[in-house]
């Protein structure tokens, strides 16, 4: 038997070094556009894969990440109850557990991720490409549905995605809106930006409003003003992008709308995704639209 796991080692290694060999490190998210999510998933566990996950594995969906202490737990799970837009969960783990069952086949939550954050009591205290080393038997794991998983449909509908053309993270901002409480939970809604061509938003409207579970339709099209967004060239999270002529900011909840919330509550310890950086399911998007 500790030959045979030898071999599978050597096996899933030889496979993560020509897997290197062929996606060098630095590549943008779109070239691992039509990979598979457990073979993207080797790359970022192997240290190859470091940025921003817009555009990957077309067809996947991609999950948020907030990882909470037990006694904790409940207050989260109600309060993503009470804001499904913002968090609409797609699996929560038993406490201690590293490795996912629902969305992802054997995926370990503590390095599949590109990039984590730590907060201790409200505080961003660092940023790591694997959280192994801080991981607790009590600690719960929740996923998130992320927006990015819509924006194959929005590009098969023919409705342009900025950051995608352009290579970046997706545009997130704080806002006004606030979000229902829950426990020691409280604070506003974040939300992503996508400009969108005037004439193509009521289909935006429509392709996106057709996945909930991945935040649906959007929350406020227009006046960034009106949701308390001052500027919208200086994203709180994420990168900018250009919003052409004929275009109008479209905005979507969001999956950080909790590391903002997490800020306002000040939990003694938190392990989030880095924006943008997400995890990447073996759950196709079609079926969650069902």
């Amino acid at each position: 038997m500790k030959g045979a796991n030898s071999l599978i080692y050597k096996i899933k290694a030889w496979k993560v070094s020509n897997m290197t060999d062929k996606y060098e490190d630095g590549k943008q998210a779109v070239d691992y556009k039509d990979m598979a999510p457990g073979d993207v998933r080797a790359l970022i566990r192997s240290g190859v894969i470091t940025g921003q996950t817009s555009g990957m594995c077309d067809g996947y969906a991609q999950a948020n990440l907030v990882v909470l202490p037990r006694n904790l737990a409940f207050d989260f799970l109600l309060f993503a109850f009470k804001n499904p837009k913002s968090c609409p969960l797609l699996e929560v783990t038993n406490a201690g557990d590293r490795l996912l069952t629902e969305i992802a086949d054997h995926a370990d939550i503590a390095t599949d991720i590109p990039q984590y954050r730590i907060y201790e009591k409200g505080v961003l205290t660092g940023e790591y490409t694997d959280v192994s080393s801080f991981w607790r038997d009590d600690l719960v794991s929740f996923l998130i549905g992320c927006s990015f998983s819509f924006e194959g449909e929005l590009l098969s509908a023919d409705v342009p995605v900025r950051q995608i053309e352009e290579n970046c993270n997706v545009p997130m901002y704080k806002t006004n809106i606030p979000c229902k409480s829950a426990g020691v939970f409280h604070g506003n809604m974040v939300v992503s930006m996508r400009p969108i061509p005037y004439e193509l938003v009521p289909k935006a409207v429509l392709v996106t409003g057709a996945m909930p579970r991945v935040h649906g339709a959007p929350v406020h099209i227009g006046n960034p003003e009106a949701i308390g967004i001052r500027d919208i060239n200086h994203p709180d999270f994420g990168d900018m992008v250009t919003i052409k002529e004929g275009e109008v900011p479209v905005f979507w909840p969001c999956g950080v709308t909790p590391q903002s919330v997490i800020m306002d509550s000040k939990p003694d310890f938190c392990i989030t995704h880095s924006p943008g950086h997400m995890f990447v399911t073996d759950v196709k998007n079609v079926n969650l639209k069902y």
